[in-house]
């Protein structure tokens, strides 16, 4: 089996904001585990696909969820016409075939789920496989990403400590608003200006962290903006949609936004 399809056929836009690519593309000829951390929305799914396509690596990519389990990683029996057979999970097929896994948000797994990577993430470089007996080796070209999410660390919600220090991490954040602006008017295919506009709005939002809001006005969240004012939305009701009303759900901070947007309108 290959994983041609998980590879990327056409490059994925990305503006570096740091040495993160160089850093990457070592740590990755060390085979190295990697953790991006950061906030929600600020660029680390568009890095690991660029990085992917830069370094012709196929990429599965595992949306990770308080219900996903241990089978739901490394497979199970399943029954079909030729009885009850074994089909790989996403992790045992990236690991078999040498393939990037990338666990997106694994901070929302349950902890004895996330407990199955840990012996691919020193020398051993193995999978067990316990309803198969089978010890899976990692292939050569192999590589296990991880991203997480600071910002949602609770008594209930962290990674264990034993689970972080066996990666290495790339540190991201919102870039600076000249850079933002940039990326913002890049793919939501509109004016410097009018990106601009935005950018100056999710930084104002951001400055309400910890007042009300767990994280502001996300750059994902601000493309989403002004890809609804390439279609002649304004400002405001755009802002609205894509930023007042998902992020929050308190009436006042509402308003507190809202103001925001009328104020860089």
């Amino acid at each position: 089996m290959t994983l041609d399809s998980y590879r990327m056929t056409r490059e994925p836009y990305y503006r570096p904001v740091d040495d993160e690519v160089a850093l990457f593309t070592a740590a990755y000829a060390q085979r190295l585990p990697v953790m991006l951390k950061g906030p929600t929305g600020c660029g680390k799914t568009r890095f690991i696909e660029h990085m992917a396509w830069r370094l012709d690596r196929p990429l599965i990519t595992v949306a990770c969820h308080e219900d996903m389990t241990a089978s739901d990683l490394v497979g199970r029996y399943l029954l079909d016409a030729e009885g009850t057979v074994w089909h790989d999970g996403p992790l045992t097929l990236a690991v078999r075939h040498g393939g990037i896994c990338y666990l997106d948000e694994i901070v929302e797994a349950r902890q004895d789920t996330t407990v199955v990577i840990h012996p691919l993430t020193d020398d051993r470089r193995v999978l067990p496989l316990e309803k198969k007996n089978e010890l899976v080796e990692a292939h050569p070209d192999f590589q296990l990403v991880i991203s997480y999410n600071p910002g949602y660390q609770s008594v209930l919600k962290d990674l264990k400590e034993s689970t972080k220090q066996r990666f290495s991490a790339i540190d991201f954040t919102y870039p600076d608003p000249a850079v933002e602006a940039e990326i913002v008017a890049r793919e939501a295919g509109i004016d410097a200006a009018t990106a601009e506009r935005l950018v100056r709005i999710g930084a104002r939002t951001r400055n309400l962290r910890g007042h009300g809001l767990d994280e502001g006005a996300s750059t994902r969240m601000l493309i989403q903006a002004g890809r609804l004012m390439a279609e002649g939305v304004q400002l405001d009701r755009a802002c609205r949609m894509t930023v007042v009303l998902p992020i929050t759900d308190d009436p006042d901070l509402r308003d507190a936004l809202s103001e925001i947007v009328a104020a860089c309108g």
